[in-house]
């Protein structure tokens, strides 16, 4: 059974998530405003989508980049994934960032981000003085070779 996520529309303009195909990881999201949106070199623009979410308890509403809006227009969002909680109830917006060296433009009810939900676990953290064994140890960033 597919998860529901009760979708409130907070703009007339404002588009529900929609899949690009059949097998789509994650549902894109639209941009809203009254005019068209100047981004430019280096700049973060909080961009609204006119979109409140349930998002179910034990999952959370993860927002990634549109690959295309990325790779070609050097537009993603600012903190690379942003995080939608389950009792988060307010405006669903995206901070865009222009990765690019030219300016760029969002237009009104473009796709900017696309949204996944996906479950996660919640642990408790436990303080202790020792952890397990493991081949890789300590190793850190590339320790596990380049392969």
């Amino acid at each position: 059974m597919m998860p529901k996520v009760q979708v409130k529309k907070l703009n007339e303009k404002a588009v529900l998530p929609t899949y690009g195909s059949a097998y789509a990881a994650g549902a894109d999201l639209y941009a809203v405003c009254e005019e068209d949106i100047v981004i430019a070199p280096s700049q973060t623009v909080l961009v609204h989508t006119g979109l409140a979410m349930e998002i179910p308890e034990g999952y959370a509403g993860l927002i990634y980049a549109r690959s295309g809006l990325a790779s070609k227009r050097g537009l993603a969002p600012a903190n690379k994934v942003g995080v939608v909680d389950a009792d988060y109830r307010g405006e669903v917006m995206v901070a865009l960032h222009n990765h690019s060296d030219k300016e760029q433009t969002i237009t009104c009810g473009e796709r900017i981000a696309q949204l996944v939900v996906a479950p996660f676990l919640r642990v408790d953290y436990a303080e202790t003085q020792t952890l397990s064994d493991t081949v890789r140890g300590e190793g850190g960033f590339g320790s596990t070779g380049t392969k």
